[in-house]
This record gives structure tokens, sequence and C-alpha cells, in this order.
């Protein structure tokens, strides 16, 4: 399974002022970074997507991508690669989440997990059913309603959003389609957390010019490397690999 997702490096600016912007190709299970683009001058993330998409073999893969890409261009070139889609629809497809928005949800069984940790409780509620004929997407299987309720201290928040995929129910139940979702967040939380946080991406002194779009990817493919070494907490395994500088050409050598 592969996310895909843009992120701006903050801190640097091209010639015309703009924040370099950078589309990466996750997995979601080895917490890897399959490849990465910059985002063209006078363009924005769709098309690059799109790019990236056919840079690889998507033949049995499920990619998840979030609600500025539910373009029909992008479910056709995913599908016609042999892939499947999970695509969040939002108000910037009106007709269509309108049409999502008005099915009948009440009728539809729930799927509900609660999780609890770090001071907080959030429950995620899936509703599945086929794709009606009057939902024109292309390669659409089912379409589904995902409610978020998360609980910190005493304060409640809600979130509803509706998704379209081409997966049909016998490879995508919902407790299945629910941890596909749940995985996309992977690359908000395992990649650019990471390369903000952990290795200071936002803050970096390198701000002009090709460096900072280079630096973007050398950050990714430390992570990279890293988890493919066996490490989860990527700060644990920079002081690891300082107080051992051996070690880390050892991993270069072997990842």
């Amino acid at each position: 399974m592969i996310a895909l997702d843009g992120k701006s490096v903050r801190g640097a600016r091209d010639a015309d002022g703009k924040m370099p912007h950078l589309v990466a190709e996750f997995d979601h299970d080895a917490g890897v970074v399959l490849g990465q683009l910059a985002v063209a001058a006078r363009s924005n993330e769709i098309p690059c997507v799109r790019d990236l998409l056919a840079c690889f073999d998507l033949t049995a893969v499920v990619a998840t991508i979030d609600a500025m890409h539910t373009q029909t261009d992008t479910a056709t070139a995913i599908t016609a690669a042999g892939g499947t889609y999970v695509l969040t629809v939002k108000g910037n497809t009106p007709t269509l989440h309108r049409k999502l928005k008005a099915l009948p949800w009440k009728d539809v069984p729930a799927h509900t997990v609660t999780d609890t940790g770090h001071g907080r409780r959030a429950t995620r509620t899936i509703k599945v059913t086929a794709v009606p004929d009057w939902v024109d997407f292309p390669g659409a299987a089912q379409v589904a309603q995902v409610r978020r309720t998360v609980t910190t201290k005493g304060r409640k928040t809600v979130e509803v959003v509706y998704l379209i995929t081409s997966a049909e129910a016998t490879d995508a139940p919902p407790a299945t389609l629910a941890a596909w979702v749940q995985g996309h967040w992977g690359i908000e939380n395992r990649l650019h957390w990471v390369r903000d946080v952990t290795l200071g991406e936002d803050a970096s002194q390198v701000r002009t010019g090709q460096a900072p779009r280079i630096m973007a990817t050398l950050r990714s493919t430390v992570i990279s490397m890293l988890r493919l070494a066996g490490w989860d907490n990527i700060a644990q395994a920079l002081r690891h690999h300082a107080r051992h500088p051996e070690r880390a050409l050892t991993c270069l050598l072997t990842c």
C-alpha cells in the first residue's frame, strides 16, 4: 500500500519567493519513501501526483490519496495501471460530495474502533456500501462514510468525511478499508512530522536554489534507511548513530 501527499519546505524560497513543494510516495507498512518529485513552477500537486504514480508498477497496489486528488483523471490513471484507489471526497468535489452525503447512511451497518492513549480517546466509525449507479466516477466500486470522534481533556471534536474506492467488497470489507484509511496518515506522522520536528526541515538555513529539495530528499532517504534497519523511533536512531558513527556507515552500506 502506498500513500501520496505533498509538503512544502517552509523555510526555503525560490526565485519567485515561493516555497519549494515536494510530493512523496510512501509505503504504509515499511514506512519508507519510494519516490519524491518537486512540483513544477506555475503548477500544482495534481499533475505531479500523476507523474509520480507513472514512475511505478501499480499492479495490485492500493493508493491512498487525500481530497485534492479526487480527480477522474487520477482515478483512471491508477486503475488503468492495475492499481486500486482510495480517495477522500470533500467540498472541492461538491457534486460528488453532495451525492455521497445524501445517501441513507443510517441504514448502513457500522464498524467502530476506539483507541486511547496520550490523554485522548479516538473513535472511528466507518460505514461502507456499494457505489450507487447514479454516482459517476471511473472504476468506483464502494463508497464510505468515516466519522472520527476525538475527546481530549473533556473536549470533543467530530469530523465526517466520505470515501470512494475502486476496491471491491470482497477485497476491502469495512475493517480493511478503515485500516487503509488510518494507514494513510502515516505519511504525515511518520514522514512529514519527522522531517520537520526530528530533522528540523522548516528551520533549516539551506533556503535557496535546488539545495532545499536535495536536502529534503536526503532527509527522506535517512528516514527510510533507518526504518529498513528496524528503527521505529527516528530520534532515538539518530542519537544511537551519533554515538557510534561507524554504525551509520554500516547502515548505509547494508540497507
